[in-house]
């Protein structure tokens, strides 16, 4: 055995996932998959050949030790990119069985749920893939139940709602009393959920370029490039940009999505202009492109999921990452349609699907993969903020 291999044998056995010097102590035992990330990141300490790749391994280099508040720390750091596991000589079938993104993923599903509010339903974490599939289904009943009654029976579905559009299926003041609660629960719970996460982690101030540099990496999804900015690995060696660009096409065109709806609520209360909008109006335009762009990148990152090098995955996780990707991907299509199909038969049927898939969406918010991307933000300005301070790691005095 090399010096090398000696050290990392040591560390592996050292791996016990007891509290380091940074974050809070965690108030239970650790968990199996906290402790597996601790297992695995003391081996890379030992050996550090990753250290160029992203976040997580200088982050990592500053604590000898690894508690829960450091495992929910890195694990969101992580961005999933596998370009360790494809280069470490301890990964599987090695007997270290070194994979740090199967093992981040893990412990970012329990934080998921660890972090919920209200604490009770992150249980719905369990089987997302079921609640979303409820929650789809329910809320496409919601609509076209409401459809039959206001329009008087099943063979007025496949009427044309005229000039009036969506309004004259359903009132203004009907779709904000649905959905008003909906979103204002949904920001709620996502708010207060973050804020759990960002106390346990005690990170310190921020500062404006703290605030910067993490809003800039954020945004141009800076770990998606591997290290080196070829890309990161799917499923195989090859370095790939493809899930860095499909995850900005859904990113940007989920935003201009919410700027089109932004613009049509000023049109509506400020400008006192009333949906249907004309197809050169600015929230057509915008809804468009932004229906484009989550369509691609949610089409895109789907295709990349089931591509995925089989060790890079969490098998329990799939059901949640997959059902996300096609409720993304059925808003944008839906409403595509919908803006292809004003004044046809179909369009109160496609409406009612829109409309659909768009409450499951914001119903299922606070308790699904969207909150992935609050936590990595989180993550992300914890580490500039403790980049900048000085580390704790010193030689004891003689």
């Amino acid at each position: 055995m090399s010096p090398l291999e000696s050290l990392v044998a040591e560390a592996a056995a050292l791996g016990d996932g007891q509290p380091g010097a940074q974050g809070a102590a965690p108030v239970r035992a650790a968990t199996a998959a906290e402790s597996e990330v601790a297992r695995v990141l003391q081996i890379c300490n030992a050996c550090r050949y990753c250290e160029g790749y992203c976040a997580v391994f200088p982050a990592m280099t500053r604590r000898l030790a690894f508690s829960a508040a450091d495992a929910h720390f890195l694990a969101n750091l992580c961005h999933h990119c596998g370009a360790c596991l494809h280069a470490c000589q301890y990964a599987p079938p090695h007997e270290f069985a070194v994979n740090v993104p199967q093992a981040m993923a893990r412990v970012r599903g329990q934080t998921y749920a660890d972090y919920a509010w209200p604490p009770a339903l992150g249980r719905l974490y369990r089987r997302n893939g079921l609640v979303l599939a409820a929650a789809l289904a329910g809320a496409l009943a919601l609509f076209l139940l409401l459809a039959l009654l206001r329009r008087g029976g099943l063979d007025a579905l496949g009427q044309p709602a005229g000039a009036a559009g969506l309004y004259a299926v359903f009132p203004h003041g009907l779709m904000v009393a649905l959905f008003a609660p909906v979103l204002g629960w949904a920001v709620l719970a996502l708010t207060l959920g973050l804020r759990r996460f960002w106390r346990g982690q005690a990170p310190g101030s921020a500062g404006l370029p703290a605030l910067a540099e993490a809003g800039g990496h954020a945004l141009r999804l800076t770990y998606l490039g591997g290290g080196h900015g070829a890309g990161c690995n799917n499923e195989d060696d090859a370095y790939s940009l493809w899930r860095r660009r499909a995850h900005h096409a859904t990113f940007y065109g989920f935003m201009l999505c919410f700027a089109a709806t932004s613009v049509a609520t000023l049109y509506h209360y400020a400008l006192g202009r009333e949906a249907p909008y004309a197809f050169d109006s600015l929230p057509k335009l915008l809804g468009i492109a932004g229906g484009i762009g989550l369509a691609l990148g949610s089409a895109g990152l789907g295709w990349l999921n089931l591509r995925r090098h089989p060790l890079q995955g969490e098998p329990t996780q799939r059901p949640m990452d997959r059902g996300f990707i096609a409720l993304l991907f059925l808003v944008a299509v839906s409403g595509l349609a919908l803006a292809a199909g004003h004044g046809s038969a179909a369009f109160v049927g496609l409406l009612c699907l829109h409309l659909g898939a768009v409450m499951a969406l914001f119903a299922t918010l606070p308790y699904g993969k969207f909150a992935h991307g609050l936590y990595r933000v989180a993550a992300l300005l914890k580490w500039s903020i403790e980049k900048r301070q000085p580390s704790r790691l010193k030689l004891a005095d003689d």
